[in-house]
């Protein structure tokens, strides 16, 4: 009899074990935001000095975008997304967070290119990481519900015609 037990509890030990390292594992796994999925909420405070959270743009189309200084894709859409933003009107609002850790050289850039956009800087990638962007630039359109309607990897030109006619429909939809 005690055989029996010790075989049944070392069985249900085994059991256990190998449940615990399926959960530990499917924690580590990085969440990736994909378009259907709810965005993840955020607060920051850009370089104006104004906390905005993904909540404050209830009723308008966000476009969030994740870059750096150091990165040429970034910095080659940084004009059509510029023309986009004013483009947009008060229907949208595009918000650069750059990853950049030294921020002499961010704030450098910024003056230098005269970016229209709101920007904020966010060095510990935390944001970013929340939406499971670990590539840059990487773009989040987000509808008035709060749902990513479209996630653009890599650069876009924010100014071509059908991208245009897209976002068109995402705000008259």
């Amino acid at each position: 009899m005690n055989l029996r037990t010790d075989r049944i509890l070392l069985a249900a030990i085994a059991a256990l074990a190998i449940a615990l390292v399926w959960v530990v594992a499917g924690t580590l796994e990085p969440r990736i935001v994909q378009a259907g999925d709810t965005a993840p909420n955020f607060s920051i405070v850009t370089d104006d000095g104004r906390t905005v959270t993904r909540a404050d743009f209830g009723g308008k189309l966000l476009v969030l975008n994740f870059w750096a200084t150091w990165c040429p894709p970034c910095i080659e859409e940084i004009p059509t997304l510029d023309g986009f933003r004013r483009m947009m009107g008060p229907v949208g609002v595009v918000v650069g967070v750059s990853v950049d850790r030294n921020e002499k050289l961010y704030k450098q850039f910024l003056q230098r290119t005269r970016v229209t956009f709101k920007t904020a800087r966010d060095p510990e990638e935390n944001i970013p990481a929340s939406y499971g962007t670990f590539q840059f630039p990487e773009t989040y359109i987000i509808d008035r519900q709060g749902k990513v309607v479209e996630k653009v990897i890599s650069n876009q030109n924010w100014m071509d015609p059908e991208f245009l006619k897209r976002m068109k429909t995402l705000l008259t939809g």
